[in-house]
């Protein structure tokens, strides 16, 4: 049109390259196409005409929030005759209906956030994926942080829920990585955190994380509980996290870890892909983050525990063995998330790995038959009906001994071959190595013969040192005597 303001319509066809009889045909009709073209009518009625005013809208006035597919139901139950046929179209007329009678909606406004100001913190659950640990499904969530400017992200493997001591592990170690923390920290509510707690409790929990993120000069803060989009920028990141972990899951060809150190290296390779992804902006931002402190806090709870007769102490639901010398003992014990550190005062004494309760409440125990083997050789019949009889056998060729055991012996003497078997696989420290023997009998449809299984692991002869100890004779004790006799005289 802007040559046919100066020229004739065969020059502005020429000028503008289309033919004479289109530049004649736009100056007759100047309308769009697609302004030209008539609006398609109805080709068959519409099924709804008789009972949209009637029975939809009313409902739609009554429950807003209702679902279409709750109405189709309850309109198919009113009207069989409809048809199931008129479900996309009463989900249309149900959205047209509702842009313009029905309520309004909360409006989402995205945030510009600047350099160092905030970082934030949510949990996971990752059953979906289906990982399992040398054949064993893993129970976990992922801990997540995110920087809110530059996106870096770090991941955190946790075997238990949402606790203060998982939130505290992971989130030191992603500043660490970081190298800066930023200055304000927001999380979730942790409503599993504080589940079943007590105000005394909660106001510690509370004072803890308080005191986490004073450490490292953070403020603290937490987004309402059932208010996604307060965490928003770490909320749609989980999404994004898990599908790239899922999508490396299928490129490996297997959900199966040799051990829990190869997942959490799997993880953190999958974290570090993301944030190679932007260097430059989270280089831009570590200028911005505060400096770290000198050392990390504590990201531990510390509770104090008595070692009963039994051999050891519970725990949050799960019984855990420890040398029966302590037996009577009071502990201090530190719980991390995989893992209790237990101290007689301020002597570190053992490292246990933590247990968990089962789903549905009932106790489990976390047990160490190195811990109670020399009382079992005594008592070898209280193997029979043990509570933690199947978490004592430290290998499945230990367990499926034992049933064997019991089915081809009496009770008495398939235990005391049992505990002999442990106490065999403690004194000799061939575990695994009997393990081995245990299983290749089995196969073969052989009991285990204890005999030749301790000739098989006794020490070689050839191997064992000649000690020679040389005795000092008699008369330089007397000269000691002596000159200490000197000594206190002088």
């Amino acid at each position: 049109m802007k040559y046919r303001q100066t020229d004739s319509p065969p020059v502005a066809a020429a000028k503008a390259s289309f033919s004479t009889s289109t530049a004649y045909r736009i100056e007759k009709d100047r309308r769009l196409p697609s302004q030209k073209k008539a609006p398609r009518g109805r080709r068959r009625p519409d099924p709804l005409a008789r009972v949209f005013e009637t029975d939809i809208a009313p409902m739609l006035k009554a429950a807003p929030g209702v679902r279409p597919v709750t109405i189709f139901e309850e309109l198919l139950r009113r009207h069989p005759e409809l048809g199931a046929g008129i479900r996309r179209t009463l989900e249309r007329r149900i959205r047209a209906w509702r842009a313009i009678h029905g309520e309004e909606q909360e409006v989402i406004f995205r945030q510009t956030h600047e350099p160092g100001q905030r970082g934030l913190s949510d949990f996971t659950d990752m059953g979906e994926l289906g990982v399992t640990i040398a054949g064993v499904p893993l129970d976990h969530r992922l801990y997540h942080f995110r920087l809110a400017y530059s996106g870096f992200e770090h991941a955190h493997v946790v075997l238990g829920g949402e606790s203060f001591v998982a939130l505290a592990e992971g989130l030191q170690n992603a500043l660490w990585s970081l190298g800066g923390a930023p200055r304000e920290h927001r999380t979730d509510s942790l409503s599993a955190a504080f589940c079943n707690l007590d105000r005394d409790a909660k106001d510690d929990l509370t004072r803890r994380y308080e005191d986490l993120c004073a450490h490292y000069g953070m403020r603290p803060s937490r987004n309402n509980r059932g208010i996604a989009h307060e965490n928003g920028a770490i909320e749609s990141s989980h999404g994004h996290l898990k599908r790239a972990i899922g999508d490396a899951l299928l490129l490996r060809g297997t959900a199966d870890f040799d051990d829990l150190a190869a997942y959490r290296g799997f993880i953190d390779e999958i974290a570090s892909r993301r944030n190679a992804r932007n260097a430059k902006r989270i280089d831009s931002e570590r200028s911005a983050l505060q400096d770290l402190p000198d050392r990390r806090t504590s990201d531990y709870e510390e509770v104090i525990v008595h070692v009963t007769s039994s051999g050891g102490f519970t725990l949050r639901k799960v019984f855990y063995t420890v040398p029966s010398r302590l037996i009577g003992h009071r502990l201090r014990v530190r719980l991390y998330d995989d893992h209790l550190d237990v101290f007689v005062g301020g002597t570190h004494l053992l490292t246990l790995p933590r247990g968990r309760p089962h789903p549905n409440g009932k106790h489990d125990q976390v047990v160490d038959y190195r811990h109670v083997i020399h009382s079992l050789r005594r008592k070898p019949m209280a193997l029979l009906n043990l509570v933690y009889r199947d978490q004592l056998f430290p290998r499945e060729a230990y367990r499926r001994a034992f049933d064997v055991l019991r089915k081809r012996l009496p009770d008495k003497k398939a235990c005391r071959i049992m505990v002999d078997l442990l106490a065999l696989a403690h004194e000799r420290g061939c575990e695994a190595e009997l393990a081995n023997q245990l299983t290749a009998d089995l196969n073969d449809g052989r009991l285990p013969d204890l005999n030749r299984l301790r000739t098989h692991f006794a020490p070689d002869p050839a191997q064992v040192p000649n000690v020679v100890v040389r005795l000092a004779p008699l008369a330089t004790y007397e000269c000691l005597i002596g000159t200490a006799e000197i000594g206190g005289a002088a």
